[in-house]
């Protein structure tokens, strides 16, 4: 099955607890710290992958998460990383975030993003020796790891893109020139999917997607619509086939306008690209004047009239447009972490949101007095006091950050 669109949800590991620990040494009454960090949480990426042709695999299965950190141990010793997860994606496929951002456009082999980071490990009580502190007896929790919501669409990487009205014969035509093989009969609607074929004659190559029949209104949702234009965004050229046997409604003038403007009202970009027009079923009907009137080029996808001509001729308009325009390279979008944290009023106090406020709370254990003083200073250097007084807050107030709560009690200045 062919599958072209997929929402995904992505959740990256937790990072694994430091830990409080001693040995005791002579002169040191309390003992030498010895605790170790958290391993961090694994992250989980996407990565361009030729020999994946579908997101079918993401459709049986939309949940995916990668591996926990684990705690941190006496003498030192560090907990394991957890696992990474790279998910294989077809190449062309193009990640969107819940805000519709696109945030990456995968087209070469191997192209990868980190869509979810693991969460951070915590550190140990090793880690918070200092010349003032040289026995700390505090720990860090390691962090959640995050959860994303994502989609996924593929957009057909082809040089060409074969355009028609259902039963126009571009299956049959895909099929003469290629290894394509796509289902063939005498019905409309015959291709629910689209297909890819390599195109190879005297030395020359191009890759020809033969996208499913339009119709009228396609741009705007009907039939399939836009789940059948997504493939032409990629495509250098437009190869539009006519079919002029009294079956298809539409005479080949009128199929030639309605899908150029259907293309057209889809992206006007794609419209203005370099186009060939064929008309097919030469070998039943004398299309002679016909072609001349419409520009296009008489082939027949059953004898073969008119092919190699028009494979040159098509060859010919995608070297000229690579020369002109190179395709694009993929990429993936820095995003940006945002504000460090925000405050808003919620019912009976304020909630504190962000990374930073997280990390600033995240102890082991924070009915520890040094514990409760570190989290204390970490968020007033953040600037979290400042900004609970200049949102409204007075002290006593409930604040609350993830699953903690706690008095508002802001620093105030000493006396002289």
């Amino acid at each position: 099955m062919f599958v072209d669109r997929v929402r995904v949800n992505l959740r990256a590991g937790n990072g694994g607890a430091g830990v409080v620990s001693f040995v005791r040494a002579k002169g040191k009454p309390k003992g030498k710290p010895t605790g170790g960090n958290g391993g961090p949480g694994g992250s989980v990426y996407l990565r361009a992958d030729p020999s994946v042709a579908t997101l079918l695999r993401y459709q049986r299965n939309p949940h995916y998460a990668a591996g926990h950190g684990t705690h941190g141990q006496g003498d030192v010793r560090h907990g394991k990383s957890g696992e990474a997860l790279y998910l294989p994606v077809p190449l062309g496929t193009v990640v969107i975030d819940d805000e519709g951002t696109m945030v990456a456009d995968l087209v070469e082999e191997g192209q990868e993003i980190e869509v979810v980071k693991g969460g951070r490990g915590g550190r140990g009580n090793a880690a918070f020796v200092n010349p003032s502190n040289r026995a700390p007896s505090v720990a860090e929790q390691g962090e959640y790891g995050r959860s994303e919501w994502l989609t996924l669409e593929l957009k057909l990487l082809a040089d060409a893109a074969l355009i028609g009205f259902p039963n126009a014969g571009k299956s049959t035509f895909i099929s003469k020139v290629s290894a394509a093989k796509p289902k063939i009969a005498d019905y409309p609607f015959t291709t629910l999917v689209p297909n890819l074929g390599v195109v190879s004659f005297d030395g020359r190559e191009f890759v020809l997607a033969d996208i499913p029949g339009l119709i009228e209104g396609a741009a705007s949702g009907k039939g399939l619509g836009h789940e059948f234009l997504r493939h032409v965004e990629r495509a250098r050229v437009l190869v539009i086939l006519l079919d002029p046997s009294p079956m298809q409604e539409r005479s080949p003038q009128e199929q030639l306008h309605i899908l150029r403007r259907e293309i057209a009202d889809y992206a006007s970009e794609i419209g203005a690209r370099p186009s060939i027009v064929l008309l097919n079923k030469s070998d039943l009907f004398d299309v002679t004047d016909l072609a001349t009137a419409l520009d296009a080029t008489p082939v027949s996808a059953i004898s073969g009239e008119g092919i190699r001509e028009s494979l040159h001729a098509i060859a010919d308009l995608v070297d000229e447009a690579e020369r002109i325009a190179p395709l694009r390279k993929g990429y993936v979008l820095h995003r940006p972490l945002g504000p460090t944290f925000t405050v808003r009023s919620e019912e009976g106090g304020w909630r504190i949101e962000g990374l930073a406020a997280e990390r600033a709370v995240a102890f082991a254990d924070l009915t520890l007095p040094e514990a409760a003083d570190m989290a204390a200073w970490r968020l007033s250097r953040l600037g979290v006091d400042q900004a609970l007084l200049e949102a409204g807050a007075i002290e006593g107030d409930e604040v609350r950050i993830g699953e903690i709560s706690f008095e508002f009690t802001p620093e105030r200045e000493e006396e002289e």
